[in-house]
């Protein structure tokens, strides 16, 4: 068996890079052909499938055949089932209803329920060696997370499925050639062959491609790129010349073609007499920060009121480089090439921390792509733009004369808007500036729209205060522009705007608002999210469902569902054995009382990671980088530990309570020293913070590393059938925690939801202390 060691390694690590590959591309699928908030489901998805392929391996154990055998012939059928399930999910034309979404999740959840099997049958088969087996395991996951970003960026979403493809048929090689079945190796090595090929036909001629998003075909479009947080397509806007650039077959922002140097008197007035174009109308030729430039129309309109000295932070690289400066500077006429206008590809709170700058002007235009991360959408990739601290950072870097303007949508009551000014509030009281009501103007475009897709509402804020020649320009360029005053200092309207700004406790107020416009924070970043938990069911049921409102707002209920589908889920693969497999209850004494603590472990594990991911988000500079870094930290610093366990803990329970007691602490070490240290290091170079990143997380990721395996042989020493049972309901439990995840950062914030992901862990040390019989009989016979 030694001589085969190696081999059943490399076979775990493909299984599990070829499994973490398939999820990850999978949330991105899920974000263009159905709703950023999808890939949430895409996670459960996964985490459902391996954990009820685990259990699906107590009825492959009792097959005849030979176990390499086994895992050959479902690694080879795992292969072509990913392929079968892409093209069935890429075909659904219409809006998903209750059966189309059932059949949805049953065709996605199969690759998953495969490799689900595959990995719990090597575990169960090689418990001897489980801590270098887990090791192996969590190499491969890190290893995925490093082939994601190329992958995406380089084939995009549906040719990396089709790659994961490739690599199952490369592990079912492996095990066939470990059962020395020349066969089924070749038929393997052929798939293989096979898929590449296809990915190479694919990238020449699409084949297999994304042809129906969000209930309806696709328009015509004239170029698409993929990348590891979108797919961006250039598509000519119905009824007119004007083309666009649409993210995940959803938002989209218009490519400006103007000739700058030569305007006419009504193009330079139509710019700046809109919302968006109002802040360069108070304040021409400014100096200007345009966070989210997109297609230039920003841009525009500060160059049309005379500015000189522009700089555009884009996240988007596709956009900013590829689109706008590479392949199609033409369609902008060579905008982002004018030596007055900067372009930088990077997150715009983090470029805004680290720049020693002051402008006249910062600017965010409905900056929101609907898109979710390769993380799966834990959270929007520009959430961190709309907090109480990216504010005061705003207003930090504005001159004495300077203004900030956000457009956001507006609606009948108000929200986003409305929040903008909580903000604001919040902001103020930290500079010190008590009188906010006259640092702000409101103005509204497009307001016969408000109660359908949305008005637009443009809030600008000054770092001073407004001055009285500053209102009666205000009021004439909102004359000129047939705009609607919503709230100007001064003007003694009564709305929940000026209630808002001069109430003496704002908190009163908040309170007592239909919507939830409090001032959120970096440590609770979800701005969009508006609808107070009592009234979401009666928002969604009774508002316009074409509004960019319930856009939004229907992602929490989909969260609600996924915590009851994530919680039933974890039950039923609990009872699967007994009830369903009619596998007997096992009666040594703390059996059942001990697989409490994979579930415990599993759902910690994923809670600390979510809430790194993004905690990290703002010092990395991009949620990529985050998402990138911190997985890849984290699976290999586990694996590490994976590997090291049997030798610093010795199968002693004394020894694992002193390790997950060592989780726990590290976690909350990492809760306080995070915010501090990463806004201390915002300024370093990326290499750098990256660098820190990962020596911050991996002596708790070591740490998180042990448990597991250590269990897994205290498990094996009491009752070995449940070893595959326990795999299992970790990864089930897996699931129950990315849905939390996400719950917990929403109500209760990000570091709360840390220390939660280690309490768990404190609360395995306890099912250890109850269950405990000192050393394993393993570590005592060892001894």
């Amino acid at each position: 068996m030694t001589h085969r060691w190696p081999q059943i390694y490399l076979g775990v690590a493909l299984t599990t890079l070829a499994t973490l590959v398939l999820e990850l591309s999978l949330t991105r699928i899920f974000s263009v052909v159905f709703y950023y908030h999808f890939a949430f489901l895409a996670i459960s998805i996964a985490l459902f499938g391996l954990g009820a392929g685990g259990v699906f391996s107590y009825v492959v154990a009792g097959w005849p055949d030979a176990l390499f055998s086994k895992l050959g012939k479902l690694s080879a059928v795992n292969s072509i089932v990913v392929v079968v399930s892409l093209v069935f999910i890429l075909t659904r034309k219409g809006e998903l209803n209750n059966v189309s979404l059932g059949l949805v999740y049953f065709a996605s959840a199969l690759p998953f329920f495969l490799a689900g099997a595959i990995v719990s049958l090597a575990i169960g088969e090689t418990i001897e060696r489980v801590e270098r087996v887990y090791f192996f395991d969590l190499i491969g996951a890190s290893a995925g997370c490093l082939l994601l970003i190329p992958f995406l960026n380089s084939f995009g979403g549906p040719n990396t499925m089709i790659i994961a493809a490739a690599l199952f048929a490369v592990a079912a090689a492996i095990w066939h050639n470990l059962d020395r079945r020349a066969m089924g190796r070749a038929i393997s090595v052929g798939l293989a062959l096979l898929f590449v090929t296809l990915v190479a036909a694919n990238m020449k001629k699409p084949l297999i491609d994304v042809r129906y998003a969000k209930g309806g075909q696709l328009p015509s479009e004239s170029f698409v790129k993929w990348n590891s947080f979108s797919r961006i397509a250039i598509t000519q806007e119905p009824g007119s010349n004007m083309l666009s650039i649409v993210i995940d077959a959803d938002a989209a922002t218009g490519i400006a073609s103007f000739d700058i140097d030569h305007l006419q008197p009504a193009e330079r007035q139509s710019l700046l007499r809109q919302g968006p174009g109002f802040a360069y109308a108070m304040r021409p030729g400014a100096k200007a920060l345009i966070i989210g430039p997109g297609g230039g129309w920003d841009v525009t309109r500060a160059l049309a009121s005379g500015s000189r000295d522009i700089t555009g932070v884009e996240i988007n690289p596709i956009i900013a480089r590829t689109i706008m400066q590479e392949r199609f500077p033409a369609l902008s006429r060579n905008l982002y090439a004018r030596p007055d206008v900067r372009i930088v590809v990077e997150d715009g709170r983090s470029f805004v921390r680290r720049s020693q700058e002051k402008y006249q002007v910062i600017q965010a235009t409905l900056v929101d792509t609907w898109a979710s991360t390769a993380a799966g959408a834990f959270a929007l990739s520009e959430n961190n733009l709309y907090t109480s601290d990216a504010f005061y950072d705003y207003l930090s870097h504005l001159t004495d004369d300077g203004v900030l303007a956000f457009t956001r949508w507006g609606f009948d009551p108000p929200r986003e808007s409305l929040r903008l000014l909580s903000l604001a509030r919040a902001a103020f009281d930290r500079l010190g500036e008590k009188d906010a009501a006259r640092h702000v103007i409101v103005v509204r475009e497009d307001a016969q729209k408000i109660a359908a897709w949305g008005a637009m509402d443009t809030v600008l804020i000054s770092r001073k205060p407004f001055t009285d020649a500053d209102i009666v320009q205000a009021r004439r360029v909102i004359a000129d522009g047939r705009m609607e005053p919503v709230y100007l200092p001064g003007a003694g309207v009564n709305n929940p705007f000026s209630q808002l700004l001069e109430a003496p406790d704002p908190t009163q107020f908040i309170q007592g608002y239909r919507y939830d416009v409090s001032p959120v924070s970096d440590d609770r970043p979800f701005f969009f999210y508006t609808v107070q938990p009592r009234d979401l069911m009666n928002f969604l049921r009774e508002s316009f469902q074409g509004s960019a409102d319930y856009k939004i707002n229907r992602a929490v209920p989909l969260l609600y569902s996924l915590m009851v589908v994530s919680l039933f889920a974890t039950v039923v693969i609990l009872a699967m054995p007994p009830l369903i497999l009619r596998t007997r209850l096992p009666r040594e004494a703390g059996v059942l009382r001990f697989l409490a603590y994979f579930v415990c472990i599993g759902a910690g594990y994923i809670l600390v990671q979510v809430a790194l991911i993004q905690k990290f988000v703002l010092f990395l500079g991009h949620p990529t980088y985050a998402l990138t870094v911190i997985v890849f930290s984290m699976l290999l610093s586990s694996g590490i530990g994976s590997f090291f366990s049997r030798r610093i803990l010795g199968g002693s329970d004394r020894h694992l309570q002193f390790a997950l007691a060592g989780v726990a602490a590290l976690v909350a070490l990492l809760a306080a020293v995070s915010a501090p240290l990463t806004s201390a290091g915002v300024g370093l170079p990326l290499a750098l913070k990256m660098a820190i990143t990962a020596l911050l997380i991996a002596p708790a990721g070591f740490l998180m590393g042990m448990p597991f395996p250590t269990g897994l042989t205290r498990l094996e020493a009491f009752h070995k059938p449940s070893v595959r049972w326990a795999w299992s309901l970790n990864a089930a439990s897996s699931v129950l925690g990315s849905a939390s995840a996400i719950f917990f950062a929403i109500y209760i914030g990000l570091r709360a939801t840390l220390l939660l992901g280690g309490c768990l862990y404190l609360l395995a040390l306890l099912t250890v202390r109850a269950t405990g019989r000192g050393a394993s009989p393993s570590a005592r016979s060892a001894s």
